[in-house]
């Protein structure tokens, strides 16, 4: 079996974390993990951040995914495999969506990415095969998007600063029938590290084969 991290920030992208990516390689390699999904923030505080001018010519995506890359060399000297991912904000509000196996073009501008909201980004996604999640949809400052906006629902959150309201999310996706259904650590700081995540019989070689084994639901959760 095979333990999967689904939700995890890096230092080197989001303002919000605390780890740099030999010290998330060397935590998860500890915690028996196979893989991480990362999944850095990419909302407006990103690319302030980041330093980046929206408005400017600039390659912005290759910013966005400075922790991905940093991460997938680090881990592959530890021999685990990283997924690529983001966490999504639109301006319209403070939900947030996990969103995996994404073209490079659906992303490349932030700028118009970002104040599009969920309703007018959800067909974009699903045009191009991606996967959108709604991550922890009860903690504070969030609400359940309209579920036909969404592929699934993260339904176990385990970051230890926030109330998620698992349970309810868990009845958020029976009410509405969304079967993708995803637990990750959230993992910003070493006391998030390896709490969540799925266990797996297979391990995916690549992002799109790890967005096809969540849409599959052939795994467990990890935690719960």
């Amino acid at each position: 079996m095979y333990k999967i991290e689904t939700h995890l920030h890096t230092k080197h992208t989001s303002k919000c974390g605390w780890l740099w990516a030999d010290q998330i390689a060397d935590a998860y390699a500890a915690a028996g993990y196979s893989a991480i999904a990362v999944t850095d923030h990419y909302n407006r505080t990103t690319f302030e951040y980041l330093n980046v001018d929206l408005a400017s010519p600039a390659d912005k995506l290759d910013a966005f995914l400075t922790g991905y890359h940093k991460l997938k060399e680090a881990c592959a000297k530890r021999g685990i495999l990283v997924y690529r991912g983001a966490e999504l904000r639109f301006d319209e509000c403070d939900n947030d969506y996990l969103f995996y196996d994404w073209p490079d073009d659906l992303l490349r501008e932030p700028g118009q990415v970002i104040p599009l909201g969920i309703a007018a980004f959800s067909p974009l996604a699903r045009e191009a095969g991606a996967l959108l999640i709604q991550a922890h949809p009860y903690r504070k400052g969030c609400t359940p998007a309209i579920p036909c906006y969404l592929d699934g629902v993260e339904i176990l959150n385990l970051n230890p600063r926030h109330e998620n309201y698992n349970a309810r999310a868990v009845e958020f996706a029976d009410q509405f029938h969304l079967d993708v259904r995803t637990g990750g650590s959230d993992c910003h700081r070493i006391e998030d590290v390896a709490t969540s995540g799925i266990l797996s019989e297979t391990l995916p070689a690549d992002t799109h084969a790890f967005a096809q084994l969540l849409r599959s639901g052939d795994f467990t959760l990890l935690g719960a």
